[in-house]
């Protein structure tokens, strides 16, 4: 509208020589005959002398008469000039006037139908929602159910909740609504929200399909508050209409009222002055900025809180008064078997057509491959990530045979073996799945791990708390195929026992069984020292404990003489990480195994560091040095790992040996450190001897072979 009236002046002025206008040119007052004569005429010059003073004196005021007459006429058409310009410019202002009240013009000053409210506006377009009424949500349930299966009443929930600012009459420009999503892994919750938005951007709901996710696992200390507030910031100023934020079960107490802020109240206050540039907060603390911005505010969107959870869980964690803030607590259920099966035909069914297009591979499958799909799983794989996880194997089973060799093949059917799923190719002789892949594919299973572990020396009290732990796992699967309630153990541990007992590689298999067993879901071992957790100066060690926590989440963080931690009261930095460790073991209880290992005087003293260390420490396993037998047979193996036996004559002077070292010096001497290091200096002394004759054995160790240095009596320095 000010485009408009601008023009209109410009137009109505523009005759008149007024703002930037071409000028009208006037003449200038004609002069008066005696001031031409005056000014035009001039008397000659004539020589001072001769000319006497009274002639010239009469001259000289007539000129001067005759200027002030000129000079009075030009100001009087000057002035008349001015008035005349004054009335016309008057004029025109009242025509201006007119043509303003007019209905032409009074109707382009109104806003446009189509246009948001000032304010809203801007936000509207930039931060997603385009319209808010409640028959562009009439087809979002029955778009949903046909992509989400087996969860009919949490749908239901889920686009009640979408649609409650209809009824609510929220503002297009501010917090749209605030609801959570939970229910066990593995439900639809994530697939459900992105189906949501996809589907509401189709409708003209929301600018974009996608939806912004921000995890809150990323985020474990206080200190990551204005990373967090920058990355939320960074997720408003995109344009899709849904911010997640997951893993709320994970959520750090120091962003506890962050989020309730956020979800109570749309916005939230800054830790300091920032500058937002191509939707990115830049910290300006140490500069003076005009546009600064002091806090994150939600425009145009839903907040929704994701979690692997209960309601109860959320009501414990995050209070009364934040659910309060929820316009609604959507849950979802264990998914039944028929639509586990319904999945897993879907995935099948994608897996063809994906074979199809980039294998060159007609797939095939029967019942059994389907009834199998459909059953993959168990623990830590509910719900349709056993599914999913089943049909990925599947394909990548098929791209290995692709890949390996070649375009042979035209077919493929997918079926059972021996109970587990596999392939017949061209009507050929059925191959597992698990045969097919390649070595960085195959997953451990629960029974090699266990055979594993049972084919250790000794180690018997190791291998039965294992064994149990494998017990109460099966059990707690079958409450949950039965529909009942299950528990959870503590599966952190403490291994004492002398050096060389086979700690480190216990820890490793435990791992790998509970990784096998579903209840870890990465399986790794990440071995520490005090080095990689305590810091060098005030606030270092925190961070460096919550890094290590971060590379060992899905395995066991396993720290070796753990002991070292804590160096007495004086040691505040030690006592830091002490802290640091066990309140991260309680924010990841469910996917993080600590093990602390070290002597067994040592941890006892250890364990007085923190009350709450042997608390969370149930599990205390005590491993006790190998007897003399038991190390020659470790020694039998490490010869044979190398490519050597012993001879049988080494039996006796090796046990005797091993069992004389253990009687006097079981802690120096290193346990299965002692048989390896036997075993290395006696292939050092056989090649020796081999050099010398040409005909000797070379993978035989002969008694003579291992020099035996004769036991130290007790008292002995070593």
């Amino acid at each position: 509208m000010k485009n408009d009236i601008d023009d209109l002046v410009s137009r109505a002025f523009s005759r008149r020589g007024l703002y930037g206008g071409p000028k009208k040119e006037t003449k200038p007052a004609a002069p008066t005959q005696a001031a031409a004569k005056g000014t035009a005429q001039k008397a000659p010059a004539r020589p001072a002398a001769k000319t006497p003073a009274r002639e010239s004196a009469p001259d000289a005021l007539g000129a001067l008469a005759a200027r002030s007459r000129a000079i009075g006429g030009a100001a009087a058409a000057q002035r008349e000039e001015i008035e005349r310009q004054s009335r016309e410019a008057l004029a025109d202002l009242e025509r201006i006037r007119k043509e303003l009240a007019s209905d032409e013009v009074l109707s382009l000053a109104q806003p446009q139908p189509s246009a948001p409210a000032p304010g809203g506006a801007q936000a509207a377009e930039a931060y997603g929602v385009a319209k808010l009424e409640t028959a562009r949500f009439a087809a979002l349930e029955q778009t949903l159910a046909r992509r989400v299966l087996g969860q009919s009443a949490y749908l239901r929930a889920l686009c009640v909740a979408l649609r409650r600012p209809c009824a609510m009459g929220a503002q297009p420009d501010g917090l749209l609504g605030a609801f959570a999503v939970c229910g066990p892994a593995g439900t639809g919750k994530a697939l459900s929200l992105a189906c949501a938005a996809e589907a509401l951007a189709q409708a003209g709901v929301f600018a974009s399909g996608e939806v912004e996710w921000v995890d809150l696992a990323l985020y474990p200390t206080q200190s990551e508050e204005k990373l967090f507030l920058q990355d939320v910031y960074g997720a408003l100023s995109r344009p899709g209409g849904l911010l997640v934020f997951t893993n709320a079960h994970r959520c750090t107490p120091g962003l506890l009222s962050v989020l309730g802020e956020l979800f109570s109240q749309g916005s939230c206050a800054l830790p300091g002055r920032y500058l937002a540039q191509n939707g990115r907060l830049v910290d300006a603390s140490g500069a003076l900025a005009a546009n600064a911005v002091g806090e994150v505010r939600v425009r145009g969107k839903y907040l929704v809180l994701l979690a692997d959870r209960s309601p109860d869980f959320l009501a414990e964690r995050f209070g009364a008064a934040f659910l309060a803030a929820l316009g609604d607590v959507c849950v979802t259920t264990a998914l039944p078997a028929e639509a586990k099966r319904a999945i897993a035909r879907r995935q099948l069914e994608a897996l063809a057509a994906r074979a199809k297009e980039k294998l060159a591979l007609d797939v095939t499958w029967d019942d059994d491959a389907l009834a199998l799909t459909a059953a993959a799983g168990g623990a830590g794989m509910e719900g349709a990530c056993g599914v999913l996880d089943a049909a990925q194997q599947a394909y990548r089973a098929l791209a290995q045979v692709r890949l390996t060799q070649g375009p042979q093949a035209k077919t493929a059917a997918l079926c059972e073996k021996d109970g587990a799923p596999a392939i017949r190719f061209d009507g050929g002789e059925a191959e597992t799945v698990q045969g097919l892949l390649p070595a960085a594919f195959l997953a451990d299973s629960a029974e090699r791990v266990r055979e594993e572990l049972l084919g250790l020396v000794g180690l018997d009290a190791v291998k039965d708390y294992v064994l149990r732990l494998q017990d109460n796992l099966t059990a707690q699967r079958r409450r949950r195929a039965a529909g009942l309630k299950s528990s959870g153990v503590t599966m952190h541990m403490i291994f004492t026992g002398n050096p060389g007992t086979g700690k480190t590689t216990v820890a490793r298999l435990v791992g790998r069984f509970l990784k096998a067993a579903g209840v870890l879901s990465g399986g790794q071992l990440v071995e520490v020292t005090r080095a990689q957790l305590v810091g060098r100066y005030v606030g270092h060690t925190a961070p460096m404990v919550m890094q290590v926590v971060r590379s060992a989440l899905g395995g066991v963080l396993f720290i070796d003489e753990a002991y070292s931690l804590w160096r007495g009261e004086q040691d505040s930095f030690g006592l830091e990480a002490i802290d640091t460790l066990v309140k991260a073991m309680e924010d990841h209880r469910d996917d993080l195994v600590v093990v602390l290992a070290g002597y067994t005087r040592e941890m006892e003293h250890f364990l007085e560091a923190n009350s709450g260390l042997r608390s969370r420490f149930p599990n205390i396993i005590e491993f006790a040095d190998y007897t003399g037998e038991e190390l020659y047979r470790i020694a039998a193996m490490q010869a044979e790992g190398k490519g050597y036996r012993l001879d049988e004559g080494c039996r006796a002077p090796l046990t005797a040996y091993f069992c004389e070292q253990q009687r006097l010096r079981a802690r120096e001497a290193g346990n299965g450190r002692l048989a390896r290091n036997t075993v290395e200096a006696a292939i050092l002394a056989q090649s020796r001897r081999t050099a010398r004759d040409e005909q000797a054995d070379l993978s035989l160790l002969l008694p003579q072979d291992f020099a035996m240095a004769q036991p130290q009596k007790e008292g002995e320095s070593v």
